[in-house]
């Protein structure tokens, strides 16, 4: 069902609402037969996005409620998030920052509601990676991270005053003992990267940039 605008050759062209077949709703500007311009879409299923649209996908500013309670606001880029925007998980947490093929991709800012805790710098297709600052409420650890935790060198700022610095290492996996062929292969858990401390210092002003990346 279709009431609006349309142009000479009858296409939808203007502004116009829609009721779609499978129960969506869309009421909003049209060119030529697509969405385009300004619109709100409503979902059958709880989802509302308003914003701009370009032939007929999100594209430009636009803010996607989704139907778990979480938010996105910010660019669209061919029905992607993509640019720059906010998204507020349903448990609460926040990611402010860069976005590509609807994955945090750039810099960004992540904030853990339960801890208050936040993670500043980098991200590579959603996972914490580059250069970065993980602060919580009385100290912090500035170092760089890799597939989503820190590894090389870094330091852990205290709010009394003095420096821990080390470097995260990567522990090999150990090999497990020569088993009898009918006991199942139990699957090795991913070790956790181990830190090791080399000195403590008052404050200083090294950053996880100072070290040619490897």
């Amino acid at each position: 069902e279709y009431e609006g605008d349309r142009n000479a050759e009858g296409e939808r062209h203007g502004f116009g609402k829609a009721r779609l077949p499978n129960g969506d709703a869309y009421e909003g500007e049209y060119e030529r037969g697509l969405r385009s311009g300004r619109g709100t879409y409503r979902f059958k299923n709880g989802a509302l996005y308003t914003g701009n649209y370009l032939q007929n996908k999100k594209h430009g500013k636009g803010v996607f409620f989704y139907p778990d309670g979480s938010k996105y606001a910010g660019d669209w880029v061919d029905d992607q998030r993509q640019g720059y925007g906010e998204y507020m998980y349903a448990n609460g947490d926040t990611y402010t920052g860069e976005w590509s093929n609807n994955k945090r991709h750039g810099q960004g800012t992540y904030v853990y509601k339960d801890t208050g805790s936040k993670y500043v710098g980098g991200w590579v297709n959603g996972i914490q990676e580059g250069p970065a600052e993980l602060i919580h409420l009385n100290h912090r650890f500035k170092g760089r991270f890799l597939s989503g935790k820190p590894l090389g060198h870094g330091k852990y700022i205290f709010d009394i005053g003095c420096e821990q610095h080390g470097e995260y290492i990567q522990p090999e996996q150990v090999k497990e003992v020569e088993k009898d062929e009918d006991e199942e292969e139990e699957p090795s858990l991913p070790v956790e990267p181990k830190w090791k401390v080399s000195e403590i210092t008052k404050l200083t002003p090294w950053t996880p940039h100072d070290e040619n990346s490897p």
